[in-house]
């Protein structure tokens, strides 16, 4: 930007974006300080190099709006969890799973655990069993983003939306 650029000749382009021609950069950037302007390099890697005649404050706050605005309407996804155990009734998981549609509906992620306690580690297949059930009833709701795994005593999967 104005006295930091090193090149010689330099393609300028004026403020209402109309092109001035290949000029020496101490005439580029006279021109540019008669006009109240600055002179900013657009395309350093071109030959010759092209700097544009601009308001360099307004030009930085008008990005940074725009960036503010992008930001605004950026939707974070959430881990939203449901817990369940290998002896949740029929009606009980229903519930859960109308849940978790419901999460994922939303466009959040759903973290599926199921905990085993005692003896319930013997019987594994049943914890397994509710959580293939649960699968089936969120295949059209969501994908499976983590298979069902074993971390200590639980059952974990994660359940991603569509």
């Amino acid at each position: 930007m104005n006295r930091e650029i090193r090149v010689r000749e330099i393609r300028v382009i004026g403020p209402e974006g109309e092109q001035l021609g290949i000029l020496p950069t101490p005439d580029a950037f006279r021109q540019a300080q008669e006009s109240g302007y600055d002179l900013v390099e657009v395309a350093p890697n071109s030959t010759p190099p092209v700097c544009r005649i601009m308001d360099y404050g307004k030009y930085k706050y008008e990005l940074s709006k725009k960036d503010h605005q992008s930001r605004r309407h950026q939707k974070s996804t959430q881990v939203k969890e449901i817990k369940l155990r290998p002896r949740t009734d029929k009606h009980d998981l229903e519930i859960k799973v109308r849940q978790m549609k419901t999460f994922l509906e939303e466009g959040n992620k759903t973290k599926v655990t199921l905990t085993y306690r005692g003896r319930e580690m013997a019987n594994q297949e049943m914890g397994r069993a509710v959580m293939n059930s649960v699968i089936e009833q969120l295949a059209q709701a969501g994908t499976i983003e983590y298979a069902p795994r074993m971390e200590g005593r639980s059952l974990i999967m994660i359940v991603a939306p569509k």
